[in-house]
Parts: C-alpha cells; sequence; structure tokens
C-alpha cells in the first residue's frame, strides 16, 4: 500500500517537472534578439529553389533540341479534290527537288493549293471512262493517255470495239475491263468519265430495258464510287434531254418536250434520270460532279451501220447505196467533229463549274443539205431516197454554246466540210477492208 502511493507520487512529480519545463526554459533570457535569430526553414527553402532552377533549364534544353530537330508543321492544305491532290503532290515533288526556285525564282513561294505553275509537269491522275471502248470514248481514252493520266476502260462491247483501243494494248498506264455498269465496281480512281450507255436509235431501241437500267442503275453506281473513293463524277448526257424542242436554239436552261411513253423515251428520260442523280448526289452528298449535254458528233471510229445519220449516208455514198432521207429531209441538226467534242469533256472535268452545258457546233444543216455535202465529198452522182420518217424524230436541233464559251472557253473548230473527209477516210478503210477479208476468206473455203 506504501509502495503503490510513493509510486503515484513520483509520478505526479515527474509529469509536473515536464510541464514546468518550457515556462522556465522561455524564462531565461536568450543570447540572440529577435531580428539577428537565424530562421530554421533558411536551408531547405533555397535547396527547392536551387532545384526548381535546375528542372527549368533541362526543360529549356529538351524542348530547343525537340523544335530543332523536327521542323515546325505548316496547316495542311485542302487535299479534299483529286485535281489538288494531285497539285500538292506535284509541287511538293518541284520543292524538294529545287525545280520550283528554278521556274519561279528564290525569292517567290510556293501556293500548294493553287494551280500547278507555268512549265511544271502536271502529275498524272487515275481515271476510269465507262464506255471507253466505243465511238466518243475511245478518243477520250486517247488524249487522257497522250496527257500522261492512267486510264482504265470498262466497258461490255454491246457497242463498243476492242479494236478502237488495241493501240494501248501494253501500255503499262492503260487496262481494260470487261464489265457492265449495271453491276457494282470498286476501283482507285481520280476521276469518273460515265459515257456506258447505247446511242444511236438502233441500239437503244433493241432493248429499251437495258437502256434505262444502264441509264439509271448504272449511273447510280458510277455516282456510288464516286462517293466511295471521293472522285470527281462527268455525266455524259445528251440533246435528247430536250426532246422535240419548242425553244430554237436550245439553252441549258429548258426544260425540254419529251415524250415520257415513246419509243425514244428509253434513251431520252433514262438521261434525263441519270442527270437527277448526278444533282442529286451533288446537293445532298457533295460529290463533285459534271454534266455535259452532248449533240450530234460524228468522226473515225463510228458504227458502219448505228443509224444514225451521218455514218448511214457516209457508208451509203461509198457503196454506192442511195441515201436514205426520212421525212421530207427539212428536219435540222448541228454536227460537231468528236477531237471538239473531246476537248469540251476534258475541259469541262478539269473546270469548276457544274453545267450541265451544251457541247455542240451551232452550224445547222437540214438533212437534204448534209446529203448534198456527203455528194459532194465522195460521189456526186450518188441519189437520194425518201422514207417515213420514223417516230418522234425532233424537227430542229440547234445548240447555244454561250455557256461554255463564257465558262469553259470552249467551241468547235473543226466545220463539216473539214471533218467529214476524215471520217470518209476511216469509212472507206474499214467497209473496203471487211469486204477484201470476206473475198478472201470465201476463196479459201473453195
Amino acid at each position: 500500500m506504501a509502495s503503490s502511493a510513493s509510486s503515484s507520487s513520483e509520478l505526479i512529480q515527474r509529469n509536473h517537472h515536464i510541464t514546468q519545463t518550457p515556462a522556465s526554459a522561455s524564462s531565461h533570457s536568450s543570447p540572440f534578439t529577435s531580428s539577428d535569430q537565424p530562421s530554421k526553414t533558411s536551408g531547405p527553402a533555397a535547396s527547392m529553389l536551387l532545384q526548381r532552377a535546375l528542372f527549368l533549364l533541362v526543360g529549356v534544353a529538351i524542348a530547343a533540341l525537340f523544335f530543332h530537330a523536327v521542323p515546325a508543321s505548316s496547316p495542311k492544305p485542302d487535299l479534299s479534290s483529286p485535281v489538288r491532290r494531285a497539285t500538292y503532290e506535284v509541287a511538293s515533288e518541284a520543292v524538294e527537288s529545287g525545280t520550283v526556285s528554278a521556274i519561279l525564282g528564290a525569292d517567290q513561294r510556293v501556293n500548294f493549293g493553287g494551280k500547278v505553275p507555268l512549265g511544271l509537269k502536271r502529275k498524272g491522275l487515275r481515271i476510269v471512262v465507262t464506255g471507253g471502248a466505243g465511238f466518243v470514248g475511245s478518243h477520250l481514252v486517247d488524249r487522257l493517255i497522250s496527257r500522261g493520266d492512267s486510264v482504265i476502260v470498262v466497258d461490255n462491247f454491246f457497242t463498243g470495239r476492242k479494236e478502237n483501243l488495241v493501240h494501248h494494248f501494253g501500255n503499262p498506264r492503260f487496262e481494260l475491263i470487261r464489265h457492265d455498269v449495271v453491276e457494282p465496281i470498286l476501283l482507285e480512281v481520280d476521276q469518273i468519265y460515265h459515257l456506258a450507255c447505247p446511242a444511236s436509235p438502233v441500239h437503244y431501241k433493241f432493248n429499251p430495258v437495258k437502256t434505262i437500267k444502264t441509264n439509271v442503275v448504272g449511273t447510280l453506281n458510277m455516282l456510288g464510287l464516286a462517293k466511295r473513293v471521293g472522285a470527281r463524277f462527268l455525266l455524259t448526257s445528251t440533246s435528247e434531254v430536250y426532246g422535240d424542242p419548242l425553244q430554237h436554239p436550245q439553252v441549258e436552261t429548258y426544260w425540254g418536250n419529251v415524250n415520257p411513253i415513246g419509243v425514244r423515251s428509253c434513251y431520252d428520260e433514262g438521261k434525263r434520270t441519270a442527270e437527277t442523280l448526278t444533282m442529286d448526289y451533288h446537293r445532298g452528298l457533295g460529290i463533285e460532279v459534271r454534266i455535259a449535254r452532248i449533240f450530234n458528233t460524228y468522226g473515225p471510229r463510228m458504227c458502219l451501220d448505228d443509224g444514225r445519220v451521218v455514218s448511214n449516208f457516209v457508208a451509203q455514198a461509198l457503196r454506192k447505196e442511195p441515201l436514205t432521207v426520212y421525212g421530207d429531209g427539212k428536219q435540222t441538226r448541228s454536227f460537231q467533229y468528236v477531237s471538239d467534242l473531246v476537248e469540251g469533256l476534258m475541259r469541262l472535268m478539269e473546270g469548276e463549274h457544274v453545267g450541265p452545258f451544251n457541247l455542240g457546233n451551232p452550224g445547222e444543216f437540214t438533212m437534204l443539205e448534209l446529203a448534198q455535202v456527203v455528194q459532194e465529198v465522195i460521189d456526186p452522182n450518188a441519189k437520194i431516197e425518201f422514207r417515213p420518217n420514223t417516230a418522234d424524230d425532233p424537227h430542229k436541233r440547234k445548240p447555244d454554246i454561250l455557256k461554255a464559251k463564257e465558262l469553259l472557253g470552249w467551241e468547235p473548230t473543226i466545220s463539216l466540210r473539214q471533218g467529214l473527209p476524215l471520217m470518209v477516210s476511216d469509212f472507206r478503210q474499214r467497209i473496203f477492208g471487211e469486204q477484201k477479208d470476206a473475198s478472201s476468206n470465201s476463196a479459201t473455203s473453195q
């Protein structure tokens, strides 16, 4: 009991001593005044500031090395258009090789988003031409290949001929695919020239359902391809969208006078629907499109017996047959040479205007006047034979090309009397060459 009391009193004494120590310590005077007493935190703070300064210097050094090693990036140019993309690639290659400095001068800058500078070679595009084995399509392929482009021809050979393209076989920038555009196809291209469709009455009346499917489903497939790969799309429409016109000459704003249930409507209304689809893809989906309305065209590689008036007259005159004129021969047409048309199509594709554009020669001829020109060029003794006119045959057809002149800088340069002899030379070789082949084959078989 006594020991426990002494332990508790000892504990109380110790606690009392601990609580009194700070007070007693504070009562003693310090040898330092409050002004000259050193701070207990001055050492760690200086060390921290020194570390921060060191880290800052290291960061600046790393950033300087990075920006010195990696060049600053410039704003990315607009490459949505295939033409702009090709222009940018050409300009970039020229800058790397020093070509632009030599052309423009060392003190001038290059605008990658603009046009290719004069003297700078344009990089070839990858282009698909549907119906490229046909009359107009094969001449278009010739121009594109000669320009340095890579061309893919898609054709089902209903009216197209391999002979029109045989001179390109073996060219690494040329490909030929047998395919019907009513079935989808996937290709990587920059531009699409959509020409696929029989264009003469003999051919498009042969299977009218197939004709309108080609115009509608085929155009849908090609527009879908343009949408998927970001290609620019050109539709070759026709002056037949004006029907039997009540306005003369025909301007692009004229809506036409078409019989929707006639024997020609598979072609006329098919092309009108193709134009509708093209504009809807343009407005609704932002596809780059171009529309050309082609008037009567003639030249080498036309089908010999396709029912069109120029090819009919030329083939009949060469064979010493009467020239067949339907009706009274007073109906008028305008005829452009194929090279003029191809120039117009290419200007339209490379330009910045959607269209539609009339592409034709405003020189107007009656059928009797055309027959007289054929007589002058081939056979003055050729006779003219009149036959009943065909259904829904337009009475007048003449393009107003003011829009193409102003916006495309295009107009035809070859007159009928200049172009017809070139076509006659081609027809003479094909007609009499085929006759020679036929006679030699019959002699061999005998």
